[in-house]
């Protein structure tokens, strides 16, 4: 980025329009998307040039192998993990991305007070994913269970479409100790 500056990761950015929204409106930070989806990488690199956006790179590789072989420990500010495939079958779970090993990698890479943020619209994957980060030693939740989503994440697209099928929407918000 040529600068000293936080850096945000955000893992499967989809279309990249929150991403775009939310570094636009924190200029004062860094942001890297990982997204595998090809279209979801082009269209964010539109939203980048159309806005003038100096403060995000993209990476289109899986995000397990990125943040294992390119990002040190304590390098971190923040994580983002907004409506991650939730694999609704029973036998497709084992794929779930946020599972133990991968939050721990995750929670390494934290420095001390930066925060993961993720959100599902499944509730049995919002109550996995709250039994998985609260075990993580390295991280504490900031809320008594599920968080309130804060006001400068903006809705997503599944998002918005889970809301539209009557899905609540679960906001998990944890601290690196």
């Amino acid at each position: 980025f040529g600068r000293a500056a936080p850096v945000v990761l955000e893992i499967g950015f989809g279309m990249g329009e929150t991403t775009a929204a939310i570094a636009s409106a924190q200029p004062d930070r860094d942001f890297v998307g990982i997204e595998v989806h090809g279209p979801g990488v082009g269209n964010l690199l539109r939203e980048i040039d159309r806005r003038g956006l100096a403060n995000v790179r993209v990476v289109r590789h899986d995000a397990v192998e990125v943040v294992d072989a390119m990002i040190p420990a304590g390098a971190l500010a923040g994580i983002h993990v907004f409506f991650p495939d939730p694999w609704p079958k029973k036998r497709h779970h084992k794929r779930r991305l946020l599972k133990p090993a991968f939050v721990h990698a995750l929670a390494q890479r934290l420095i001390p007070g930066g925060y993961l943020h993720a959100a599902t619209d499944w509730a049995d994957y919002a109550d996995e994913m709250l039994a998985t980060l609260s075990a993580e030693p390295l991280l504490a939740n900031t809320a008594e269970g599920f968080a309130l989503r804060p006001d400068w994440r903006p809705p997503t697209k599944f998002e918005l479409r889970g809301t539209r099928l009557g899905h609540a929407v679960f906001d998990l918000l944890f601290t690196r100790k």
